[in-house]
């Protein structure tokens, strides 16, 4: 063996762990499928760290959103992928949005960078028995890889379906129609002016006939060993959300809240929004818009929202199954297999949800490998921490019986209940980055 540790995914979970183990000294190999020639439904590329649905890490905010917060603790154990965002950044109001194509570059770029890390594009079909091990293959695993995971296991991995959002071409959106605004007129995180998202407003003769179209428009058909697999409500296609009520939408990804139609001085009855995609600002994602209608009906239907008329599309929308595993119940609180303790697990496989928390779960793996290697006792964040809440719902503080997706929220939290509510979340906040301090100075010794 000339390793110290294999990781299997070169996701943001893989990266994240191999660079956590690779700047300190230990020697990883890092197997990454694509490349060979072979790739899953949801990848174009072969880059490392790509990301296949939306180009946002979600809310930068860290006084009072949970994920903002994670990304302040993550920046503080020198995360690659909150290093790589930041090179990669483009405008997106108060969320952290990037390039993907330039995020995906500079984490590979730096991982290569390191001698001790050796980026082998291979596919893995069966667990190592033996040798410490981080399968961090994200909710796409290959399907040879998964079968041996079920194996080992002894138990059927859960399932769900994640949808993927259509990308527009800047130039051929109608501006004359649509105008640059942020809800409420929030500014950029960065001081930017409260332009970052373009606008399409809808009256409710046009909402009423889109959301029609959404509900009769064909769809993607369903294989038989898909037939049973649910959505997460945290990447629901579109067009189901309309089928919940008329006006779902209007509460949701279409709500016109806090945009003024320049040209009306009010809000709109509904309003689609696009996030830039890239730096260049030359490709739009339709913010809420991942969907399981076919390409023909995506292209017909989303042409009839104002301003999209003649719009090109980069890609269309998609559909995917994403595997997890029952974590609570199959690992342990460093999240390894009970069965098979040199392999742990990290990522979205884990059956956390978002890009993020799957990058989290894998700077935890690397940090605990490194501390088994160093043969220190791992010191597990506090559980007032993005970082321990995330890790505790994981590894056993979750329901097994219904366990499902999660992303990082304040319920995760212990709870502050003598804490005004409007003040609680700067509360949560607050806690946390007085207790992560001392832990990530510990973080030294490994």
């Amino acid at each position: 063996m000339t390793y110290d540790v294999h990781i299997i995914g070169g996701g943001l979970a893989g990266s994240e762990a191999a660079w956590q183990l690779g700047r300190r000294g230990y020697r990883v190999r890092l197997s990454e499928m694509r490349g060979t020639g072979e790739r899953s439904p949801a990848h174009q590329g072969n880059g490392l760290a790509e990301l296949v649905c939306s180009n946002s890490f979600r809310s930068d905010d860290d006084e009072k959103n949970a994920v903002g917060l994670l990304h302040h603790e993550m920046r503080r154990c020198d995360s690659i992928i909150m290093g790589a965002a930041a090179v990669a950044q483009v405008p997106a109001g108060s969320a952290l949005a990037v390039d993907r194509d330039v995020f995906s570059a500079e984490v590979e770029a730096r991982l290569s960078a390191l001698p001790n890390v050796e980026i082998v594009r291979e596919r893995i079909d069966v667990l190592p028995e033996a040798g410490i091990t981080i399968v961090a293959t994200g909710p796409l695993t290959a399907e040879a890889l998964a079968g041996s995971i079920g194996r080992a296991t002894g138990a059927d991995s859960l399932a769900f379906f994640d949808a993927i959002a259509p990308i527009v071409y800047r130039e051929s959106i109608d501006m004359d129609v649509c105008w640059m605004a942020s809800r409420w007129d929030k500014p950029s995180k960065s001081g930017g002016e409260a332009k970052d998202y373009i606008n399409c407003p809808m009256d409710k003769d046009q909402y009423l006939a889109f959301h029609a179209g959404l509900i009769a428009g064909e769809k993607s058909s369903f294989k038989d060993w898909e037939a049973n697999t649910p959505y997460f409500d945290g990447c629901m296609p579109i067009e189901v959300m309309a089928e919940r009520g008329l006006d779902t939408l209007r509460f949701g990804p279409m709500k016109p809240v806090g945009l003024d139609n320049p040209r009306t001085g009010r809000w709109p009855h509904a309003v689609v929004q696009l996030r830039q995609d890239n730096k260049l600002g030359t490709i739009w994602n339709m913010v809420g818009f991942q969907t399981k209608l076919k390409h023909a009906e995506q292209v017909r239907l989303f042409r009839t929202i104002p301003g999209l008329e003649n719009a090109e599309f980069a890609r269309l929308g998609g559909l995917h199954r994403n595997t997890f595993l029952n974590s609570p119940v199959l690992l342990d609180r460093q999240l390894r297999l009970k069965t098979a303790p040199h392999v742990r697990f990290a990522g979205q496989i884990t059956g956390c949800e978002g890009y993020v928390e799957s990058a989290a779960v894998g700077l935890m793996a690397g940090l605990m490998t490194a501390g088994e290697l160093a043969g220190r006792e791992w010191q597990t964040p506090p559980r007032t921490t993005a970082l321990g809440a995330l890790l505790a719902h994981i590894t056993g503080d979750a329901e097994a019986d219904t366990y499902q997706p999660m992303n990082v929220n304040f319920g995760l939290f212990p709870p502050l209940h003598e804490v005004k509510k409007k003040q609680r979340k700067e509360a949560y906040t607050e806690r946390a980055k007085a207790e992560i301090t001392p832990w990530v100075e510990s973080l030294a010794a490994v």
